[in-house]
């Protein structure tokens, strides 16, 4: 699952990618050895995913424009659903451009250079989403229906690898 989506990632944005790893980082890393993404271990990570974000945010070249938040559990977001959400954001890169999927307006998420302080002060287990509803004035919503499935079990991992419905987070 991890390997799938970080493939994705580097698929749209080459070797600006930087993945967070907590706390099974020791299990997980080897499995990007062959990928080009650079791999930052979070070891604050129990205190929840505010630090991870921070953690990539930490490593962000001063030159990019904007930072695609991305997370390994929602596997079913395809390159195609992230190259949608970038070409959004180029069109309007001084806005906030968040998959739109049931009634949440979440990650994956691009967020330009102006809410790179925000997200570095997020903190313990507040995530983008806690940004997303303080901006709803700069939020341009993608339908990402991929982006509401939620991989918490290998059991979830098997019905979107089948093809199956997998449950809805």
């Amino acid at each position: 699952m991890l390997q799938r989506t970080v493939a994705n990632a580097v698929d749209v944005a080459g070797h600006a990618v930087t993945v967070v790893l907590g706390a099974h980082a020791d299990e997980l890393a080897p499995l990007l050895r062959h990928s080009p993404a650079s791999i930052v271990i979070n070891r604050e990570w129990s205190e929840g995913i505010g630090s991870s974000i921070r953690a990539g945010m930490a490593r962000m070249p001063s030159s990019a424009d904007a930072v695609l938040l991305l997370l390994a559990d929602q596997a079913a977001v395809t390159v195609e659903d992230l190259r949608r959400m970038i070409g959004v954001w180029r069109r309007q890169p001084h806005c906030i451009v968040a998959a739109r999927y049931d009634s949440i307006v979440g990650v994956p998420a691009i967020f330009p250079r102006a809410d790179y302080a925000a997200l570095a002060g997020l903190r313990g287990d507040q995530g983008a989403r806690v940004l997303l509803r303080g901006k709803s004035d700069r939020i341009v919503p993608v339908a990402l229906a991929s982006a509401a499935i939620d991989i918490d079990t290998p059991e979830d991992l098997l019905r979107v690898e089948t093809g199956q419905t997998p449950r809805q987070s």
